[in-house]
């Protein structure tokens, strides 16, 4: 609690008096040496000096007007600007405060030191060079070059559907090796057996059935990482699945079918880094008018057929999307009376064509990846279409993208020098020289021995030369 201290009649007691009532709230410790007898001390230290060193590092310099009563005008004046002459006073407090805390401590008893920590060895980190952080981030990043793929191995989704499994066949018909996916290896029973039943060309060292394998995989449910170990080193993806017709009531199949799971299988193929994929879907994907909408009442099946197609072509996988006309109610004898067409995307608002020409077509594209890179073509039926080769209707459809060049394979330059079988010296180029000096005499062919004519023996031999047969001995 603050009291007014008592007034003193000097000028400088009175100033000291005042400096003593501030710091009585600022600093108690101060009021309470002044109450104590010590006012005489502070009168002093006020009115010694005017520049006072206040804390370490900081000076403050003081300048103390002359002090005077304070019913004087000048002492009023003074009194107007208290908040300078507090911050004032209690500097000069500070300082004594100070000071008066270094007596007390040099009248005591020493304190034990303080533990001091142990000084720290503190080295500046080398830094290292870009080139050589580089070389490090690229060896911790560095990935495995990827596997080879083969050529001859075909990943078939879709195997067990009336579309996948005369692909598998024609696939093995055309020397493939077919990883046919299935859900259930129950259900692919019947595709062994017909696989089985197959015959290859004249000449085969292995069966039919050596060159399928199944797998089981479920699009829909499997992991990445699951799909990628299931497509293996193929270097072709054929994907043939699609929503069910007679699971009309289920409203998310198209979505979770023919969308999800075909998208699940792009990424797979993508991170796998396969060569080529195959996508089966349907005609008129991309439109909207009849029969497109038709079809789309079927929970948006081609709609979400079309998702897949953008997600395919967004991979980066070179590409071959089939858009065949209606499957359903051609037989596999219907090729017999109509012919395939080929056609560029948006062509054909309708169409027939059989389950048996799509496979055909699936085989020749994986036959003639470089014919069908990155298209999308349309295929139907007609009985009106003249019978041409596959691979010239793959040709004539625009790509959205160019191919790669053909790999050239570098021959050898053949030597200009004579192959003989003796040792090369720095004079073969010129064996065939001849010097200027004239030619060497060629040796004149031997002459005949002379004929004997029947004038120049005499004698019995003249008789052996008119009739031969006296020359043969009787025996």
């Amino acid at each position: 609690m603050w009291t007014r201290p008592r007034h003193v009649g000097s000028s400088q007691s009175a100033a000291a008096l005042a400096a003593v009532a501030v710091a009585s709230v600022k600093f108690p410790f101060a009021a309470q040496q002044s109450r104590a007898g010590s006012i005489s001390k502070l009168e002093m230290e006020a009115a010694s000096s005017g520049r006072l060193k206040l804390g370490v590092g900081i000076d403050a310099v003081v300048f103390l007007s002359p002090l005077r009563h304070p019913s004087s005008p000048a002492s009023m004046v003074s009194c107007t600007s208290r908040p300078a002459a507090a911050a004032a006073t209690n500097r000069r407090l500070l300082k004594q405060r100070s000071i008066a805390v270094g007596s007390s401590n040099s009248n005591s008893s020493p304190s034990p030191p303080a533990p001091t920590r142990p000084a720290r060895s503190w080295s500046r980190p080398r830094r290292r060079s870009p080139s050589a952080s580089a070389a490090a981030s690229t060896a911790t990043t560095a990935e495995p070059p990827p596997k080879k793929k083969e050529k001859d191995l075909v990943f078939v989704a879709g195997a067990t559907g009336r579309v996948g499994s005369r692909s598998v066949r024609e696939l093995i018909k055309l020397g493939f090796r077919v990883r046919a996916a299935v859900r259930s290896a129950q259900r692919a029973s019947s595709l062994v057996q017909s696989v089985e039943q197959l015959k290859l060309q004249d000449g085969a060292t292995i069966s039919p059935a050596e060159k399928l394998e199944i797998v089981e995989c479920d699009l829909e449910k499997q992991t990445q990482e699951g799909l990628v170990a299931a497509i293996g080193d193929a270097s072709l993806v054929v994907c043939s699945i699609g929503a069910s017709e007679k699971e009309i009531l289920d409203v998310t199949g198209p979505y979770r079918i023919d969308y999800m799971s075909t998208n699940n299988l792009v990424q797979a193929a993508a991170a796998a880094r396969v060569e080529h994929f195959i996508l089966v879907t349907s005609l008129g994907t991309n439109r909207i008018g009849f029969p497109a909408f038709l079809l789309n009442l079927f929970w948006g099946v081609l709609f979400w057929k079309r998702r897949a197609e953008e997600a395919l072509i967004a991979s980066g996988i070179p590409y071959t999307i089939i858009r065949p006309g209606g499957m359903e109610r051609p037989t596999d004898a219907f090729k017999e009376t109509h012919n395939l067409v080929v056609a560029a995307e948006d062509t054909y608002v309708g169409g027939l064509v059989s389950n048996l020409q799509v496979a055909e077509l699936i085989g020749c594209v994986a036959k003639n990846r470089r014919a069908a890179y990155c298209k999308v073509v349309e295929a139907v039926a007609e009985t009106t279409a003249p019978l041409l080769p596959m691979e010239q209707l793959l040709a004539a459809v625009p790509s959205k993208r160019e191919p790669p060049a053909e790999e050239e394979v570098k021959s050898e330059p053949k030597s200009s020098l004579p192959t003989s079988g003796r040792p090369l010296s720095p004079y073969t180029p010129f064996v065939d020289l001849k010097p200027p000096s004239s030619p060497s005499p060629s040796p004149s062919p031997p002459t005949p021995p002379p004929s004997v004519t029947a004038d120049d023996v005499r004698g019995p031999e003249a008789s052996k030369l008119t009739n031969p047969t006296c020359a043969v001995p009787k025996t």
